[in-house]
C-alpha cells in the first residue's frame, strides 16, 4: 500500500484501487485553487499508474466536499472569477474523460463544487445520511464548474432547474430516486460497499471499460446514429485484443467442462 499527502488532498494506492481524499476536513473540504491543482495532479498520476484500475474520490472527515471556499470569492474580480471557473471546469472535464472508471464515494455533504466533482465521476455511491445540492443561488451566483450542464443530463431539465433555482439540499435517498446517485448504503458500510463495487469493476477488461466510458460520454453529445456507428466500430475492434480472446476461450471451455 502506498500513501501520499499534499496540502489539500491525499491518496492511498491499494492496488488495483486508487483512493483520493479531499483533505481540508476542518473546512468540510471546501475547494480552493490549490485543491483544484493537487486533485488534478493525483488523478493524472493514477491514470498513468498501470497498477490502478479504478479511482475512488471521497472526502476526509464529516463531508465529501461542501463546495468552493467562499472566503476566496471576496478576492475575485470578473477576470479572476472566470479563470477560477475555467480551472475548475477543466478539472471536471478531465475527471469525466479519464480512461479509467472513477467512483465518487459521498460521505456527508456534497454541495456546490463538491456535487460538481461527484457528477464528473462515473458512478456515485453515498451514505444514507448524506445530502447533495447546488446552493450557489443563495449567494447570488450559480454553478460554475459544470453543474448547469451535467445536472440536467443526470436528472432531467425540470428537476435540475428546481434544484438550482431553490438551492435546496436533498437527502441521498431522494438523489438516488431521481437518478443523481446510483447507490445509497448505511453510513457504516459505505467504504466496504464502495470497495466491493470497485473491485468488481476492476476485475473486468480495462480496454473494454475504457471504451464503454468513451462511447457513453461521446454518445451523449452525438446523434443516436453516430453513437451506434462508434459502438459498432469499437465492438469489432475489441475482438482483436488478447484479453477478449482469452476470456472467450475461458467461457467456452467452462461450458465444455460442465457438459
Amino acid at each position: 500500500m502506498t500513501r501520499e499527502k499534499m496540502e489539500t488532498v491525499s491518496m492511498k494506492k491499494e492496488a488495483p484501487l486508487g483512493w483520493i481524499y479531499l483533505n481540508r476536513p476542518e473546512k468540510l473540504n471546501v475547494i480552493n485553487e490549490k485543491m483544484i491543482d493537487e486533485l488534478r495532479q493525483l488523478v493524472e498520476q493514477m491514470e498513468k499508474d498501470n497498477e490502478v484500475r479504478v479511482i475512488i474520490i471521497t472526502g476526509n472527515g464529516k463531508a465529501f466536499c461542501a463546495g468552493a471556499d467562499i472566503s476566496h470569492f471576496k478576492t475575485l474580480n470578473p477576470e479572476g472569477a472566470w479563470l477560477f471557473a475555467k480551472k475548475g471546469r477543466e478539472l471536471m472535464d478531465y475527471i469525466e474523460n479519464v480512461r479509467k472508471p472513477v467512483i465518487a464515494m459521498i460521505n456527508g455533504y456534497a454541495l456546490g463544487g463538491g456535487l460538481e466533482i461527484a457528477m464528473a465521476c462515473d458512478i456515485r455511491i453515498a451514505s444514507d445520511d448524506s445530502q447533495v445540492g447546488l446552493p450557489e443561488i443563495t449567494l447570488g451566483i450559480y454553478p460554475g464548474f459544470g453543474g448547469t450542464q451535467r445536472l440536467p443530463r443526470l436528472v432531467g431539465k425540470g428537476k435540475a432547474l428546481e434544484m438550482m433555482f431553490t438551492g435546496d439540499r436533498i437527502p441521498s435517498m431522494e438523489a438516488q430516486r431521481i437518478g443523481l446517485i446510483e447507490r445509497v448504503v448505511p453510513k457504516e458500510k459505505l467504504e466496504e460497499e464502495t470497495r466491493n463495487l470497485a473491485m468488481k469493476i476492476a476485475s473486468q477488461s480495462q480496454t473494454s471499460l475504457a471504451e464503454i466510458k468513451l462511447l457513453v460520454n461521446k454518445g451523449t453529445d452525438s446523434s443516436l446514429d453516430a453513437g451506434l456507428n462508434m459502438e459498432s466500430l469499437g465492438w469489432s475492434l475489441a475482438f482483436t485484443t488478447e484479453e477478449a480472446k482469452t476470456r472467450i476461450d475461458q467461457f467456452l471451455n467452462k461450458g465444455k467442462n460442465k457438459g
